[in-house]
């Protein structure tokens, strides 16, 4: 299509020069005596990280290589009620005949870039022993080098939906998804409002409520008479830590991210201490270098609508639905809805042990049909960034011809047995 146009990443060396300064003044806390990681990120660290940002980092050779090897594109994508917004995504058609359309959501504060290491992999199956997949990663609105809304009310209805027109503009009519985080809530508002499209969801991030005797009762029992497995001890102890020491950030972006909003755009230092938090936080010592962490901090410091409009996605879905006395209307997609059943969508889960919520299989298994799930032994939150070996090989275990996901895709862009 004509509006589909092709993308090069350009941060102007005026917004360089900007960055560079901002830095070169920045102004640091102290710190306790013997602080560490329980009161937040490190002053040592933070400081090493701020100098390197300055002085040792090369975002132009960064620039060029994100260019080079992820192909991008951007096209305008109207929800209805808002403005259009142009939307960037990266777009890796596989050579494979009948190869299945799969969508990557990132989440916060993720970005485009954490499909890098399982984009190649993904596209070179051989279609017939071993599934191919037409990758597409888009940078959320709001996010990355998509434009963002002016217009409150932005919630998982509208990011479902542009998702959705996405794919449909692509020529896919029929694809799947892949997420976690975010990338997890918005493929389940796609299976909920989009099951004619979005056929399947595999995802590595568990959110759900205990099966219920009245909506699920066989998983009511399963969970009542059965032993939690060892995964799923230790996962509660990673849930609660994170249900307690964990979730301030979320409070905050959801109930005030324009306050939040005037350090992350003014601070570098601001913004590179808020995400390097989540980055150590989250992951299963995953070895960052500076370089990723300037690279994945810069994404959000050079987005198209600038770091604080990444963090209104917890505000809008926080409240979106409010009926004005303190409850929810019905249809609204808020988080209690998107844990419900969605029947005619196949799910897939991954489990991660040190991802932000690890629950039972049987809580998950409450959503909808589930036809693939596997446990590793190590990994977190990022996972197609710090364990793409396992994704690559889940996806293709979920959607090849022995799994649960076979042949959900059909039509053109299937992946049959052919």
């Amino acid at each position: 299509m004509a509006d589909i146009k092709p993308y090069q990443i350009a941060v102007p060396d005026a917004r360089l020069d900007d960055l560079k300064q901002r830095l070169s003044l920045a102004k640091f806390p102290d710190e306790l005596d013997e602080a560490g990681w329980d009161m937040g990120a490190p002053l040592a660290d933070v400081k090493r990280l701020a100098k390197h940002w300055h002085s040792g980092f090369d975002w132009p050779g960064i620039e060029k290589e994100l260019n080079k090897h992820l192909p991008q594109f951007t096209t305008p994508i109207q929800c209805e009620g808002f403005e259009p917004l142009e939307i960037h995504f990266v777009h890796q058609p596989s050579q494979v005949k009948g190869a299945i359309p799969l969508l990557f959501i990132h989440g916060w504060p993720g970005h485009f870039v954490e499909v890098s290491k399982i984009l190649g992999p993904l596209g070179s199956g051989d279609g017939v022993s071993t599934p191919a997949f037409h990758v597409v990663a888009p940078s959320l609105p709001n996010f990355g080098f998509s434009e963002g809304t002016r217009k409150r009310g932005f919630a998982m209805e509208q990011y479902a939906e542009t998702m959705n027109k996405l794919m449909l503009k692509l020529g896919y009519n029929e694809y799947v998804t892949q997420g976690g985080d975010w990338g997890r809530h918005i493929s389940r508002a796609l299976a909920h409002l989009y099951p004619q499209h979005c056929r399947a969801t595999h995802l590595n991030m568990d959110s759900a409520l205990p099966p219920s005797f009245l909506t699920h009762p066989r998983l009511a029992l399963q969970h009542a008479v059965t032993p939690y497995t060892k995964r799923e001890r230790e996962g509660q102890a990673r849930s609660a830590w994170f249900s307690k020491e964990g979730r301030g950030y979320n409070l905050e972006q959801s109930t005030k991210p324009q306050t939040l909003g005037y350090a992350l755009a003014d601070s570098p230092v601001a913004l590179l201490a808020w995400i390097y938090e989540k980055l150590h936080d989250w992951t299963d010592a995953y070895p960052w270098t500076d370089d990723e962490v300037c690279t994945w901090v810069s994404i959000y410091w050079f987005s198209t609508a600038g770091p604080a409009a990444s963090t209104r996605i917890y505000y809008e879905t926080e409240h979106c639905g409010d009926d004005g006395n303190g409850g929810k209307t019905p249809s609204a997609m808020t988080h209690q809805r998107m844990r419900e059943y969605s029947p005619g969508v196949k799910l897939g889960f991954s489990h991660f042990p040190q991802d932000l919520v690890v629950l039972p299989s049987t809580w998950v298994r409450t959503q909808g049909e589930v036809v693939f799930e596997r446990e590793h032994e190590s990994g977190g939150h990022f996972a197609a960034y710090e364990r793409p070996n396992e994704i690559v090989t889940d996806v293709r275990d979920m959607f090849g011809k022995k799994g649960g996901a076979f042949g959900v895709v059909k039509g053109l862009n299937g992946y049959t047995s052919a």
